[in-house]
């Protein structure tokens, strides 16, 4: 299966929709029944997914046609210029092989031929490991979602876990240019968002919100709850005058009410309203997460964060690079003092 230098002889291919279940049994040997998106395990969603072409699933396997990693590509829209990968299986046998990596770039060249902008992805902090595999792949961090993965979920190549809520870190790799776009952000958040528009080239340009741009007399919002992770996201469309006043209603209800342990709110960045009545969200104890995509709003979004249950500390995220400690610092540095 390998050769004398310990590389794998592996072809990859792309799953049909009559072979769901391969992930389903993939993801199985690796998390057991814990892995946090239920989808995965119904077979035929994830045919249904395939067919749709919603859901692009890479994997590299022997002559024989024995799986060796998977890598899967989530898409809002067939015609998305940003895809979010995950669902990233090595299976034992191959693992420490660099296989995962392999196994991504051919799924980020089949995103660049069909002229897709970029991808990002999510990694584990509590290890550097596939961190650095997004490194190696040309990503770049864009934020850290501190508390984001529950402590129920279990990868059997990460044994000798504590179970506590872990950190993931948000990357992204550029495939092809994507549209100019304008980008309003919080000024105290000026100087990160701009160093991660500029390291990861998402070709956004931070500009003062015009002078006679005023917020809409009331803020729309979403909330999403995510209940495999005791979370929710809030995403809001449109910012308007009231948003601290509607972000402290939410916020308490979540956290008093239904007893979460986290909540992520998302602003638009492409809104001039962002930079207009976003500002003082830290008193209510809400802290700069990242950059961020969201698919119910056009472009990225600036993604704050709001820790109840979950404690974190810097030992607990772990950074694969000089810019990932850089912004990881100030995540860290932006959360308030009783978190």
């Amino acid at each position: 299966m390998g050769t004398a230098e310990g590389r794998i002889d592996a072809k990859f291919r792309f799953l049909r929709p009559e072979e769901g279940r391969r992930l389903s049994e993939a993801i199985r040997v690796a998390y057991g029944d814990s892995y946090d998106l239920p989808w995965v395990y119904d077979a035929e969603e994830v045919a249904g997914r395939l067919a749709a072409g919603t859901y692009v699933s890479c994997v590299a396997e022997t002559a024989g046609g024995e799986l060796l990693c998977h890598e899967g590509m989530r898409l809002g829209e067939v015609d998305d210029a940003v895809g979010h990968c995950g669902q990233a299986v090595t299976m034992p046998a191959a693992r420490g092989r660099h296989l995962f990596t392999r196994t991504k770039r051919h799924l980020m060249d089949h995103a660049r031929e069909r002229g897709m902008a970029g991808v990002f992805s999510e990694a584990t902090a509590a290890h550097p490991y596939s961190q650095r595999a997004n490194v190696e792949l040309g990503a770049c961090e864009t934020g850290f979602l501190l508390g984001w993965i529950p402590a129920s979920v279990a990868n059997d190549a990460a044994p000798g876990a504590r179970p506590a809520r872990q950190s993931a870190a948000l990357f992204y790799a550029k495939l092809n240019d994507g549209h100019e776009r304008r980008v309003f952000a919080p000024e105290r958040h000026h100087g990160i968002v701009a160093r991660t528009l500029e390291l990861c080239d998402l070709r956004g340009v931070l500009e003062e919100p015009p002078a006679d741009a005023e917020p809409a007399p009331r803020t729309e919002l979403h909330v999403d709850r995510v209940a495999t992770h005791n979370t929710a996201v809030i995403t809001v469309e449109t910012p308007g005058a009231d948003l601290h006043d509607a972000v402290r209603a939410e916020r308490h209800h979540l956290f008093h009410n239904e007893c979460l342990d986290a909540v992520y709110l998302d602003l638009p960045l492409d809104q001039p309203a962002t930079a207009l009545v976003s500002g003082d969200l830290e008193l209510l104890g809400v802290s700069y997460a990242g950059v961020f995509p969201n698919h119910r709003v056009d472009g990225d979004v600036l993604r704050m964060q709001s820790l109840h249950r979950a404690r974190i500390k810097a030992d607990d995220v772990s950074v694969a690079s000089d810019h990932g400690r850089e912004l990881l610092d100030y995540v860290l540095a932006d959360l308030p003092a009783s978190a």
